[in-house]
């Protein structure tokens, strides 16, 4: 799995990985943004991102699942927020962990405006599964409707091919108990429906252009960073690297 942040993996992935062989977590970030009004109560970012880092090893140690940081093998590491800037390291370092464990296949996150680092998750996944030959899987996490509503573990658009997953019994109650191990993330985690999972082969996206027409999340939340900023830093890695 190669998910954007610490807590992004329970919330996509946290029953269905129960039912695999072995789980390999990579966090592509560190959880950490540079701007100090996401971590309140901190004394500093590193803090804050050490913190999401023994959350994500608790929570993963519930299911025998490895935890991966993407940051402790990019020089310089990757902050929250940034990774959509850090394509080329963040891809050569997936690249050799792909290498080195030899996956199956890769499960990421759909590319649906909601978060920037979610959609650098799903092309980054994309491209090392194209060049891998690796089958890749995307699943939901949060967007905006066209009327500017949020829409929460559901695909913008629907390809036919979506397999839907119901945490129930064991499997429901160790999910539960891995989001309640990321305590710094409580406000978020209580957004979203812990009983639900959806799945579908990756969409064949273009990554070129923003994922929806209409204002993104991170848009309307008014981050430093638009849409066709983002799928700009994709382009010009396509293009640099086919």
């Amino acid at each position: 799995m190669l998910v954007a942040h610490p807590d992004d993996e329970v919330i996509a992935f946290g029953a269905l990985m129960q039912r695999m062989n072995k789980a390999l977590v990579v966090f592509a970030t560190d959880g950490a943004p540079t701007n100090r009004q996401f971590w309140p109560g901190y004394d500093s970012r590193e803090a804050y991102a050490e913190v999401r880092r023994q959350e994500a090893r608790e929570a993963l140690r519930m299911v025998g699942a490895q935890p991966v940081f993407l940051s402790d093998h990019v020089t310089g590491g990757i902050a929250d927020q940034e990774l959509f800037r850090r394509l080329p390291q963040a891809s050569l370092a997936l690249d050799k962990l792909l290498a080195q464990f030899a996956p199956d296949c890769l499960m990421t996150l759909a590319y649906e405006g909601g978060h920037p680092d979610h959609d650098a998750c799903c092309f980054i996944a994309s491209s090392a599964g194209r060049r891998r030959k690796i089958p890749v899987w995307e699943s939901p996490l949060y967007h905006r409707n066209a009327d500017g509503s949020r829409a929460v573990q559901k695909f913008p658009e629907l390809t036919g091919q979506e397999i839907d997953f119901r945490a129930d019994g064991g499997a429901f109650q160790k999910k539960m108990a891995m989001f309640q191990t990321y305590k710094s993330q409580k406000l978020v985690l209580d957004g979203f429906h812990p009983e639900t999972e959806q799945f579908r082969p990756v969409a064949n996206y273009d990554f070129t252009r923003p994922p929806m027409p209409w204002k993104l999340n991170y848009e309307i939340w008014q981050w430093p960073m638009t849409g066709s900023q983002v799928a700009a830093e994709f382009a010009s890695y396509l293009k640099q690297n086919g």
